[in-house]
């Protein structure tokens, strides 16, 4: 059954500790179906903490964030802007891949996590934070905006933007800029100008760190 008080991570700042102990996470019913659970992945001294939506397919099978085709676009778009990927820490705001089968029942078909499901989930993202400080967090859609700033928050007027964090996440979120999610652009109508659009918004992230 899953825990109503949500995620309860234990109270250390140990990557590995932290990972160890989300695998096992019941704060929410997402972790019945997916294959497990995906958490942040990237070095403790990142100074760009990355965080997207949640897992996708290829990731709920690998165990690891952003290695399906937006992963790609993104590695693509990241050299482009000058961030070298393998020096950011990226994450995701749900840990748990949430999707519904076709008809089929063959295909996993991506959902998009319910608030219930990203507050249960946001101690893990919390505590990742706590662990790594860095200097910058880039927000990739919506959810991942939303789970840090607020439900307030529009990503279509603040887009690409310095944004503040909320007083509860200042000390934790220094400088955040938001953007869209990489797999928006994989489903744009222009996916060129979508992705030129992606990587001046990463640039714009770049230009921000000291």
């Amino acid at each position: 059954m899953p825990d109503s008080r949500g995620a309860e991570p234990p109270d250390t700042t140990d990557l590995d500790r932290l990972r160890s102990a989300a695998s096992t996470c019941r704060g929410c019913s997402l972790y019945q179906d997916a294959t497990q659970t995906v958490f942040g992945e990237g070095t403790k001294q990142a100074k760009v903490l990355v965080v997207g939506e949640q897992p996708g397919d290829k990731e709920d099978v690998a165990g690891e964030p952003f290695v399906g085709p937006a992963g790609k676009l993104l590695d693509r778009a990241f050299d482009e802007a000058g961030f070298d990927r393998k020096a950011l820490y990226v994450t995701n705001a749900v840990k748990h891949f949430k999707f519904k089968r076709d008809e089929r029942g063959k295909r996993r078909i991506h959902q998009k996590p319910g608030r219930t499901e990203v507050v249960a989930c946001r101690p893990w993202l919390l505590a990742e934070l706590r662990a790594v400080r860095p200097d910058l967090v880039l927000l990739l859609g919506a959810t991942a905006a939303q789970s840090l700033l607020g439900t307030k928050f529009k990503l279509t007027q603040h887009r690409g933007e310095p944004v503040e964090a909320p007083e509860d996440v200042a000390e934790l979120v220094p400088s955040a800029i938001a953007t869209v999610h990489p797999s928006a652009i994989l489903r744009a109508p222009d996916r060129d100008e979508a992705y030129a659009a992606f990587v001046d918004d990463l640039k714009a992230a770049h230009k921000l760190l000291k």
